[in-house]
C-alpha cells in the first residue's frame, strides 16, 4: 500500500501541472505586447508590458461610447454569477421545500414535470424569454440577466434528496416546540443544508459567470456587458493592419478566472462534503 503513494503523488502532480500550464501560459503571454503576440505567438516567458496591460484593461475606457472598463465588466460579471447562485438556491430550496414538506396530491408528478424541463435548456426556450423581458422593460438591466436563469431542476433536485434524508423526528420535535412552517425551514433546515447550499454555489456561480449567450442577447449598453463579451469585443477588432489587443484578451480572461477559483478555493471543504456526505 505505501509503494503506490509515490505513484500516486506524481499522478496528481502531472495532473496539476496538465491543468494548470494553459492558464501559465495565458498569463505569461498577457505580459507580452500585442505585437510581440502576433508575431511570436504563445508566449512562455514572461514580458516587461504586464503591469501596464492589467491597469489599462481594468482603468481605461473604452468601447464604442468610451464608458466602459474592465472593472465594470467584472462587477457586471460579479453581480450574474452572484444574482445567479443565489437566486437558483433561494427558489430550489423553497421548492423542494413544498414538494418534500407540504402533503398535496400530485407532489411526486409535479416534481417530475420540474425534473423534465431539463430538457429544455436556455437556448431552447431563448426567443420567447428574450420577448417576455423585452415586454416588461428589462433589456440592460440586471433583473433581465438574472431572473430568466434562476428555475433549476438540478437544485432542486439536489435539496429535495437532502430534505427526504433528514429524519422525521426533527419535524416532530419541531412540531411539539411550537414552530410552524417558517421557522422549521430557517432555523433548522438552512443550517443543515450548508454543505448542500455551498456545494450548489459553487456550482451555479460558475455557471452563471461563464454564460455568455444569454448576456450577449440581453445587453445592447456597454456600460452591462460582462467579461465574456468583453474578451470577445476585443478579439473581433480587425480594422485594417490594426492588431487585435491580444495582450488584453489574454489579461481579461486571466481576470476571469480569479472569482471563480476564489470560490472553489473557500467551499471547496464544504463542496466534497456537500456531494459525498451520506450521513444527515
Amino acid at each position: 500500500m505505501h509503494r503506490t503513494r509515490p505513484l500516486d503523488h506524481l499522478i496528481l502532480i502531472l495532473g496539476a501541472v496538465f491543468l494548470a500550464a494553459p492558464v501559465l501560459v495565458a498569463f505569461m503571454t498577457s505580459t507580452h505586447t500585442a505585437a510581440e503576440i502576433h508575431t511570436g505567438g504563445l508566449q512562455i516567458l514572461p514580458g516587461s508590458n504586464g503591469p501596464a496591460t492589467y491597469a489599462e484593461v481594468l482603468t481605461r475606457q473604452g468601447g464604442f461610447t468610451g464608458e466602459v472598463t474592465g472593472l465594470r465588466m467584472l462587477m457586471n460579471s460579479l453581480i450574474l454569477g452572484l444574482g445567479f447562485a443565489v437566486g437558483k438556491i433561494v427558489f430550489s430550496m423553497l421548492a423542494a421545500y413544498a414538494l418534500v414538506y407540504f402533503r398535496f396530491r400530485f407532489a411526486t408528478v409535479l416534481f417530475w414535470v420540474i425534473f423534465t424541463t431539463l430538457l429544455l435548456p436556455l437556448e431552447v426556450r431563448i426567443v420567447p424569454s428574450f420577448q417576455v423581458m423585452s415586454d416588461l422593460g428589462l433589456i440592460n438591466t440586471y433583473p433581465g440577466l438574472i431572473v430568466p436563469l434562476l428555475a433549476s431542476a438540478t437544485g432542486t433536485f439536489y435539496f429535495r434528496q437532502f430534505f427526504r434524508s433528514v429524519p422525521d423526528e426533527l419535524l416532530e420535535a419541531a412540531r411539539i416546540d411550537g414552530a410552524g412552517p417558517v421557522k422549521f425551514f430557517w432555523d433548522i433546515l438552512v443550517p443543515l443544508s450548508r454543505t448542500m447550499i455551498a456545494a450548489m454555489f459553487i456550482i451555479m456561480f460558475v455557471y452563471g459567470w461563464n454564460q455568455y449567450l444569454w448576456p450577449m442577447l440581453m445587453t445592447t449598453d456597454e456600460r452591462m456587458f460582462t467579461l465574456m463579451r468583453g474578451i470577445k469585443s476585443i478579439l473581433q477588432v480587425w480594422v485594417g493592419s490594426q492588431i487585435p489587443d491580444y495582450n488584453q484578451a489574454f489579461a481579461l480572461a486571466v481576470l476571469a478566472m480569479l472569482p471563480p477559483v476564489a470560490v472553489v478555493v473557500i467551499f471547496q471543504r464544504w463542496f466534497i462534503k456537500g456531494l459525498t456526505e451520506s450521513d444527515k
